[in-house]
């Protein structure tokens, strides 16, 4: 098994409505950003997947996403998927790895 590290951006569906994003826009403009139009607020997720492959860990994020990471009748999400950078070998140094592991998949789903 590896371990995949999968980031989740899961946002409202254009038209729903964003009381959150809306108040947030008002704020911005108050502080002198006179430049700001919409504002959406969305989420991000970060999780650590344990697999034997890049695509059974993008099955296994898409179906979290499906069932509980996002609520398809209101959001959309998108994620990707990479293999997780082995942890820092504690006698190495400062514990800092180099490189960011290889792109497994990104998929983008429309809930």
């Amino acid at each position: 098994m590896k371990t995949f590290r999968a980031v989740v951006d899961v946002e409202l569906k254009p038209g729903t409505l964003d009381p959150q994003g809306h108040a947030l826009a008002g704020v911005l403009r108050d502080l002198g950003f006179g430049g700001v139009g919409d504002v959406r607020v969305g989420k991000r997720i970060r999780l650590d997947v344990l697999a034997p492959s890049a695509g059974e860990a993008c099955r296994q994020v898409e179906a979290m996403c499906r069932r509980v990471l996002a609520n398809p009748v209101l959001e959309t999400f998108r994620y990707r998927v990479e293999e997780a950078a082995p942890p820092p070998d504690e006698s190495a140094g400062d514990g800092e790895t180099g490189g960011d592991g290889g792109t497994a998949g990104a998929r983008a789903a429309r809930g």
